[in-house]
């Protein structure tokens, strides 16, 4: 008897490494929904409520919240079809962004690993990207020391900028100069956010007596938002945007040759191919 691999099907159709299923969509929507709870909630709660009387403490119950629901949310999309190949490319990729990440970490927001998140995503799909984006961060605070209570929101953020990569159109059909400006033009505008989302989750541990851009419990919603963009302004802009640039030149210049990579990549490992057994010829 030997073993070998049906290739039949949609031949154009790209493989992906998951396939996310009911249990695993609900799983990440419970988590994506709490996420943007626990970023978003200085603007969410009133003055008058507990949370933010609680200001201090909120950021780190979000944070033990979001560590649970993040390996909640993986292992969900690992039951539904994360198979040894898979991990062993996840691996890979996860060791080869932990590395990059600090390549220029403290020099204006040049942190390279951002465009193997897009690239990885994109060819891999987004419940690959997800976990994908959720493990290297991990894997490269533990490489950078960089543990703290801003950990899982990093861990949630990453992942969510992966995973986008992976839901942007024309996975089987858009190649070549168009689908390169198109993951550039995703890079860039998702390196802002993901700068953006991650000052929500640090500004409110500022004092509000530290400065006049810190959060202010008892502020209206209004003045509020205007203390973040002057935060976001203050603090993060320019790193954001040398994230944003260096993110586009890399999937511009080194783009082409990753994305043939890990296709190839992806075709070897055959993610979705059945195995079937046939009687052999003597």
């Amino acid at each position: 008897m030997s073993l070998r691999t049906s290739t039949r099907g949609p031949a154009q159709r790209q493989a992906r490494a998951v396939r996310l299923g009911p249990r695993s969509l609900t799983a990440l929507a419970l988590v994506s929904a709490v996420g943007v709870a626990g970023f978003g909630w200085p603007f969410l709660a009133p003055p008058t409520s507990r949370l933010s009387a609680h200001a201090q403490d909120a950021p780190w119950l979000f944070a033990g919240l979001l560590v649970l629901l993040v390996a909640v949310v993986a292992a969900a999309i690992s039951e539904s079809g994360l198979g040894p190949k898979a991990v062993a490319m996840l691996g890979v990729l996860a060791a080869t962004g932990a590395a990059l990440r600090p390549i220029g970490a403290g020099t204006a927001g040049i942190e390279p690993m951002f465009f193997l998140m897009v690239l990885s995503g994109r060819v891999l799909g987004p419940g690959f990207g997800f976990v994908l984006g959720s493990v290297t961060m991990f894997a490269s605070a533990l490489l950078t020391g960089g543990v703290g209570p801003w950990l899982p929101f990093q861990m949630l953020g990453m992942g969510w900028f992966a995973m986008g990569a992976g839901l942007l159109p024309g996975p089987d059909r858009l190649r070549g100069r168009t689908e390169l400006a198109m993951l550039a033009g995703y890079g860039f505008l998702a390196a802002f956010a993901y700068g953006t989302v991650m000052n929500m989750a640090g500004w409110p541990f500022m004092s509000a007596l530290a400065s006049n851009v810190a959060f202010d419990p008892h502020a209206p919603v209004a003045a509020n938002l205007a203390r973040f963009v002057a935060y976001c302004v203050a603090t993060s802009l320019g790193w954001d945007l040398g994230r944003a640039v260096v993110t586009v030149v890399l999937t511009l210049t080194v783009g082409p040759a990753v994305l043939r990579a890990l296709r190839r990549a992806t075709r070897r490992a055959a993610f979705e191919t059945p195995v079937t057994f046939e009687a052999s010829r003597q």
